[in-house]
């Protein structure tokens, strides 16, 4: 399933808090008592919990340490990001790297540079303001924020260079990328009046980055340890450098550890049930950390327990559970291909080729496709359409039931309440002009047409309807967002649209999900910066500033990084070129074959097989309502932590994640956010985030070490150099019998 969604706020990945080394309590030591604050503060307690209720207007935000450190994480986030986003194993760099790396740089940055004030033009300035603040510590991270997420725009360059064959240039990708993602920042603008100012709307994932902002720069009483948080990234940075040598380099097969297939490597259900490539990867264990702190699951330390038991759940009923039962009972022919995998075949098995079915302008040719023979998915891919759908509207009706009058409430509450004191505090600082976001917005506009019309993207009039989607939705899927924490997707919704109405061309489908799909994401994800930013006083036109020129640094550098790659990676996005497989740029490609190319009437109508798999929808509905139910009945029962919304968690990543990423996620998840946490909790509280900090970025770094000095070294053909222990996954088990 096409799962690269928006990459949300780059803040959004802490729970809890850590205290601080002596070098981490400088600056803003003067917090007022939290019994002054009571007097004027935000009527909700959680919000008055994380969020000072005063200010110090006189602190410099956009620095010169600031301007450096945000652009110098951008561009490093951005490439670290969008090189692994090519690979098989690919992770993702986070904003809690950047919080964590930040401030002892800027620490140091204070320490160092020169407090001369310089005089430039009537206008003074300095290297060295003072200390380092909270404030030009959260605009770094919002540089930042950025490049957390690859742009979805480069998605449909890779395909349409990697599979279509048609490349566009740097100059046009660009225009492309650019104009996808900076359309974005005028409907956050022109929403801000709806979802930022009002003190209903609370945008829960901001509390906790404003918790760990405090963390830094405020004075903590938690019990501690010998070691610094500081220390104990470093400690894992490099031990985590270290070991990545050996599972990406020496020994791979440490990645994919299959006990069936170890057992039993003649046996192909052996082989398809524990393969984590083309199988289901039961007891399919790893100790290389890029597979348990994945794209697709991210660090096991930065989700909840009982979150964690919900999404597990969730894969084995979809994977352990459905997945062999649709497959053994060789539903819609599905024996004729793999039991896991993102590609399409032929009614016969073997790989569908776009070619076959194109005219030379890229579009369907009917006639061809006929004789051809119909389009067909693996029965996991099949199903996870039919959960993409159940889980939209599951999120939905669970919102309804389980948020519903608290959204109803604090929207009546948005148009009466009076200012709260964040709000009234803001006042101190200019705001951005609407015509700021309008000039955005029309500049944006008129080169996204251009774009599309001159590149042959897609006609300038589906450039107006996709921009109308965000126009109509960005505030409503707002608010959701900013009471619930929950964003219900709309990519399904836009291939719909533009799959019947433009049926039979591929590159005007995911055009027009990255123009009507991504711009609200992008949308909603700088409305969250903006909430953090009214939390922690940071004027407005510097926080727009940080967010444009973070998107903008952003872009060229993940679109140099692709191109880059795609010109030297020999085999690129084929098997072959392993690590360099682009899963994630091939399950894209996929999903623009299935929406674009044959179209949803063909795929998903009256007359498909898969035509059942749409009414899965009904079970998204339903799924809530006993849960809710009991849990009206009896509040303290166990039924209260299951989220039906995380059960289909998994299928958004199934295809294309290798199947083993979440079995050992989870490990990971009960041996840092159970055992740990539930038995060393002081100690969590000081290192937990700490630690995933430094596992990741030492791995990410190593990953690109060993990519440069091992790029002309042939190492030798070993049993431990193959990854594939489970060769006969990729076949079909019919297939396979009628061969052998």
């Amino acid at each position: 399933m096409d799962v690269k969604e928006s990459s949300g706020s780059s803040h959004d990945d802490f729970i809890g808090s850590s205290p601080m080394h002596d070098m981490e309590k400088q600056s803003d030591k003067n917090v007022d008592a939290l019994a002054d604050e009571v007097e004027d503060d935000s009527p909700f307690e959680m919000v008055r919990t994380a969020v000072s209720n005063k200010d110090s207007p006189e602190l410099p935000c956009l620095t010169f340490r600031s301007w450096v450190l945000g652009i110098g994480f951008c561009a490093a986030l951005s490439f670290v990001n969008q090189f692994y986003w090519f690979r098989e194993n690919s992770i993702i760099l986070g904003g809690f790297v950047v919080q964590l790396i930040s401030f002892p740089l800027g620490y140091l940055m204070a320490l160092l540079l020169p407090k001369r004030t310089f005089n430039t033009f009537g206008w003074s300035w300095t290297l060295n303001p003072g200390p380092f603040n909270i404030k030009e510590h959260v605009i770094v991270s919002i540089f930042a924020g950025a490049s957390v997420g690859t742009a979805y725009g480069i998605d449909v360059v890779t395909i349409k260079r990697m599979w279509y064959k048609s490349g566009l240039g740097f100059g046009p990708s660009i225009l492309f990328i650019l104009t996808s993602q900076i359309m974005g920042y005028s409907f956050a603008g022109f929403s801000r009046k709806f979802l930022v100012y009002p003190a209903s709307m609370i945008w829960p994932a901001s509390l906790i980055s404003v918790t760990l902002f405090r963390t830094f720069h405020e004075v903590q009483h938690i019990g501690g340890g010998r070691f610094t948080r500081s220390q104990i990234f470093w400690i894992c940075f490099i031990g985590s450098f270290a070991w990545y040598f050996i599972p990406g380099v020496i020994f791979p097969a440490l990645g994919f550890l299959s006990l069936l297939c170890f057992a039993a490597p003649g046996n192909i259900i052996a082989n398809q049930l524990g393969d984590a490539f083309n199988g289901v990867g039961m007891l399919n264990f790893t100790l290389d950390w890029s597979y348990i702190s994945s794209a697709y699951t991210q660090s096991p330390i930065a989700i909840p327990w009982v979150y964690a038991c919900n999404v597990f759940v969730g894969f084995v009923i979809i994977m352990w559970v459905a997945t062999p039962i649709g497959y053994y009972t060789n539903t819609w022919d599905t024996q004729l291909m793999p039991m896991y995998s993102a590609s399409v075949y032929t009614t016969n098995g073997s790989v569908f080729d776009i070619h076959q079915v194109m005219t030379g302008n890229g579009m369907l040719d009917v006639e061809k496709y006929a004789s051809y023979g119909p389009l067909r998915l693996t029965f996991t891919f099949a199903m996870t359409y039919g959960l993409g759908f159940a889980g939209l509207v599951n999120l939905i009706s669970y919102i309804a039931l389980n948020h519903g009058s608290s959204i109803v409430k604090q929207m009546r509450q948005a148009r009466t309440l009076n200012e709260d004191v964040h709000m009234r505090l803001m006042r101190a600082y200019k705001e951005v002009p609407h015509w700021w976001y309008g000039v955005t917005f029309v500049i944006t506009f008129a080169l996204s047409i251009v774009t599309c019309e001159v590149y042959n993207l897609m006609p300038w009039y589906w450039v107006v309807v996709a921009t109308a989607i965000p126009f109509v939705f960005t505030v409503p899927i707002g608010i959701i967002q900013a009471i619930s924490n929950q964003q219900p997707g709309l990519n399904v919704i836009t291939e719909f649209i533009i799959g019947y109405a433009r049926a039979g061309d591929p590159i005007a489908n995911v055009t027009f999900k990255v123009y009507g799909y991504i711009t609200m994401a992008q949308a909603l994800a700088l409305v969250g910066d903006q909430k953090l930013g009214h939390y922690m006083k940071i004027p407005p036109r510097d926080l727009f500033i940080a967010q444009l020129v973070g998107t903008i640094i952003a872009a060229f550098v993940q679109l140099g990084v692709a191109f880059w790659l795609m010109d030297t990676v020999a085999n690129i996005c084929t098997p072959e070129g392993y690590p360099f497989t682009c899963i994630q740029a091939n399950t894209f490609f996929s999903a623009s074959v299935i929406w674009g190319l044959v179209g949803p009437e063909r795929m998903f109508g009256t007359s498909s097989p898969y035509h059942v798999v749409l009414y899965l929808f009904i079970l998204g509905a339903l799924l809530p309502v006993p849960f809710w139910l009991w849990k009206q009945k009896f509040p303290t029962s166990w039924i209260r932590h299951v989220h039906t919304p995380l059960l289909f968690i998994a299928s958004g990543y199934m295809p294309p994640a290798p199947s083993h990423v979440y079995t050992n996620w989870f490990i990971g998840c009960f041996f840092f956010n159970y055992l740990w946490h539930k038995y060393r909790n002081t100690q969590w509280n000081r290192y937990a985030f700490a630690l995933s900090a430094g596992l990741d970025s030492g791995l990410a770094i190593s990953g690109i070490v060993t990519y440069f000095a091992f790029m002309n070294v042939k190492m030798p053909d070993w049993w431990g150099y193959n990854t594939h222990h489970c060769p006969l996954a990729a076949h079909g088990k019919s297939s396979y019998e009628q061969s052998a």
